[in-house]
């Protein structure tokens, strides 16, 4: 076809190279004594300026040491504007999306959370085909890393959002409820957003081929499933409160809670959501990791590598 020309060949970068760097853990540890520096600084001088600063520090800190970890040990050779790229371009267009689609889903529901899972999950991944579209590499793991890049930008944003409310009370400004829940989603963002978008980004662009996004039937499955795992992921502060009640309460506490209404809750009733909460999510990250790990596992060790037609003259 006119205005094409062959290019040089890009392989799926090899699991093991000679002298990797590790600037992730440098930049980790760096962030980390910074984010916790400015803390303290706002608890002792009560400087509420400081606050925006603990907010982008606490959600960027760890979905930005994946994703160099992610790129100085796998992508190495894609340079590092296109991770950028990746990262915030991908990282705004998923929130932007989300927060389009789902202002016109229903009150809390089961189907509310399929609704979500469907939902993010589709524009987290319509954002890596539109970011990486003229990228001409293919392969598992180069998708692995730019769909963890797209998820850490995702879950780097909407965990900014999530700080900035949970700073504000009617008291005023609650330090505290900040930092937990920084530190929640820091804990928790590696399982989440990150790992389901790298899951599918891999297999879409396993299933890349001519330079060309196909969304075959391994692709459209795996995008289910990783909603379902999202959906699942979202839902099991519910489902912990669901089996509260069906196992502490009396008849008659079950049938006012079935109506939408959960008598005060005692401290053993407290102490069982917080365990079945911490179960549920515990085990839908293992999934996820089995998951990739499969995927990883059943990738060649010498794969093909691709070779595309350039971009347009």
């Amino acid at each position: 076809m006119s205005g094409y020309r062959p290019t040089h060949r890009l392989s799926t970068p090899r699991a093991a190279t000679a002298a990797r760097p590790h600037h992730w853990f440098t930049f980790f540890l760096t962030g980390l004594a910074l984010w916790a520096c400015t803390v303290l600084v706002t608890f002792f001088t009560d400087n509420s300026n400081l606050v925006p600063t603990i907010v982008l520090l606490g959600s960027f800190l760890v979905p930005v040491t994946v994703v160099i970890w992610a790129y100085e040990r796998y992508a190495a050779d894609l340079g590092p504007d296109r991770i950028l790229a990746c990262f915030g371009i991908g990282g705004i267009i998923g929130v932007l999306g989300a927060s389009v689609l789902e202002s016109y889903l229903l009150s809390p529901s089961v189907w509310m959370y399929v609704g979500v899972g469907l939902i993010e999950e589709a524009v987290k991944l319509a954002a890596l085909v539109t970011v990486s579209r003229r990228l001409r590499v293919g392969g598992l793991r180069y998708g692995l890393v730019l769909g963890a890049t797209v998820g850490a930008g995702f879950a780097a944003f909407e965990s900014a959002g999530y700080a900035f409310n949970a700073v504000l009370s009617i008291q005023g400004l609650s330090l505290n409820d900040l930092v937990e829940t920084e530190i929640l989603r820091g804990v928790l963002a590696p399982v989440g957003h990150i790992l389901w978008t790298a899951i599918i980004g891999g297999v879409l662009f396993r299933e890349r081929h001519g330079g060309h996004f196909r969304f075959t039937v391994p692709a459209l499955l795996t995008y289910l499933g990783v909603s379902l795992l999202h959906a699942l992921w979202d839902s099991t502060g519910g489902i912990a409160v669901w089996l509260v009640a069906r196992t502490t309460t009396s008849a008659f506490q079950r049938a006012l809670f079935d109506l939408g209404y959960m008598p005060d809750p005692t401290s053993e009733q407290v102490h069982l959501y917080t365990a079945y909460d911490t179960a549920g999510l515990l085990l839908v990250s293992l999934v996820g990791l089995l998951w990739l790990r499969l995927l990883l596992r059943r990738e060649p060790t010498a794969p093909i590598p691709a070779q595309y037609p350039s971009s347009p003259a």
